[in-house]
């Protein structure tokens, strides 16, 4: 893989034992902080990394696919790409290729300090919220491939301009570039987060129903059809919580209604919410809230 195949040079292991690989300078045409070319069979990787191993990179890199689908691991999350898919991995991001899969397309990678810091700013270099998935529409699939087929001609050309001029022409080929896929970026994260608000209200709605008999994350997911680190994401972004933190506010509200409202002995209040043994009700109360339900209820009246 052209713009890759390199980063194994000077790589080490961080602190949890996963390699980072440094950008391929050497590898670069004219030395500068870029590299755009094909992905292929005819690539190989060092020894001591192949691609099916977990690694990080100290650089960003851009897969444009002209085949598929292709499944690759970014920060642990699986990604399934196809023929006019983008993966955008950025600096730190663990990730790993597919052992038995041909990637197809173009690559391209570049140095965090290729760019000017409006570019990057402007472009979201570092915007770890957005999705490195990105499946632009026909249209802009098209504004894609004619950016990086302009940006790999200015890159291959090293004999119409100096190496400044060259330079700063890839700088500004790179920055339209970037600012295309920004936008692609963005546009997804909204889509995400309309589909999240839909599956966070579906929970949240679940939630109200059966909050009385069913405490556990995976129940709910199963009878909602997400999986579980869906659920996870759609609530956490939500509200900030854990599925399993807003399961268990709700119960401690109800819990708490009923202490206040009724003069229900303190088993039947925990029945009512979930818990036949009173002992556990009495321990999961007091760890929510800090107090017994005893306590509780005498202090309210």
């Amino acid at each position: 893989m052209t713009a890759i195949r390199g980063e194994v040079a000077g790589g080490g292991p961080d602190d949890d034992g996963i390699r980072t690989f440094p950008f391929p300078a050497e590898l670069a045409v004219g030395g500068v902080g870029m590299q755009i070319g094909p992905m292929g069979t005819d690539r190989t990787w060092h020894a001591d990394a192949p691609l099916h191993r977990v690694h990080r990179i100290d650089f960003h890199v851009v897969m444009l696919f002209t085949d598929g689908p292709v499944r690759h691991m970014i920060d642990f999350a699986e990604y399934e790409a196809g023929a006019g898919d983008l993966l955008w991995i950025r600096p730190g991001q663990v990730h790993r290729f597919s052992r038995d899969i041909v990637y197809r397309g173009t690559v391209l990678t570049m140095q965090p300090g290729f760019l000017p810091r409006a570019t990057v700013e402007a472009a979201g270099l570092y915007r770890y919220d957005l999705p490195p998935l990105l499946r632009p529409d026909p249209a802009q699939l098209s504004a894609v491939r004619a950016a990086l087929d302009q940006l790999r001609r200015e890159y291959e050309d090293t004999a119409t301009l100096p190496p400044g001029l060259h330079t700063a022409v890839l700088r500004h080929t790179l920055t339209a570039l970037l600012l295309r896929l920004a936008h692609l970026a963005t546009s997804a994260a909204e889509t995400s987060r309309q589909q999240t608000d839909s599956t966070f209200t579906r929970f949240r709605d679940a939630v109200e129903e059966d909050f009385a008999t069913n405490h556990s994350v995976s129940a709910y997911a199963d009878a909602l059809g997400y999986s579980r680190r869906t659920l996870v994401r759609a609530v956490r972004a939500a509200t900030g919580e854990t599925p399993k933190g807003f399961i268990d506010k709700r119960v401690v509200l109800e819990a708490k209604r009923l202490l206040a409202h009724t003069d229900l002995p303190i088993g039947r209040v925990g029945a009512a919410v979930g818990f036949p043994d009173a002992a556990n009700f009495s321990k999961f109360f007091q760890l929510h809230t800090g107090q017994t339900p005893v306590t509780f209820r005498a202090e309210l009246r």
